[in-house]
């Protein structure tokens, strides 16, 4: 399953394009979490988003007025994502143990054998 996390979530205080409200406004910085039966990990691709709560739009880059730009460049700077991880489940190493005990085991019968 992947999906998108939300990191940071920031309310600016710009107009909204749509509906011209200076309240409404939201920045949400999502990071890409990626977890299926083996392992679960956190990408370094960051996602970002613009929204208005009153009229329940999705601000894109093409609407942007100047003063939602320079609002966006300095959120971003002051944004650092949360670190790549990778982490292997139980799953995972109980097919790892597997696998090196009948590679072993393997090895160990031709030795016997010769």
């Amino acid at each position: 399953m992947i999906k998108d996390i939300p990191i940071k979530k920031v309310v600016l205080k710009n107009n909204c394009p749509e509906c011209f409200n200076n309240e409404g406004l939201n920045l949400t910085f999502k990071q890409k979490f990626i977890e299926n039966s083996f392992y679960k990990s956190i990408a370094r691709d960051v996602s970002y988003d613009i929204d208005c709560n009153i009229c329940n739009t999705i601000i894109y880059p093409e609407r942007w007025t100047d003063d939602i730009e320079r609002v966006f460049n300095y959120q971003q700077k002051a944004f650092t994502p949360r670190p790549a991880s990778y982490s292997l489940k139980r799953m995972s190493w109980v097919f790892i143990f597997i696998s090196v005990l009948l590679i072993f085991s393997v090895i160990l019968l031709f030795l016997l054998r010769a």
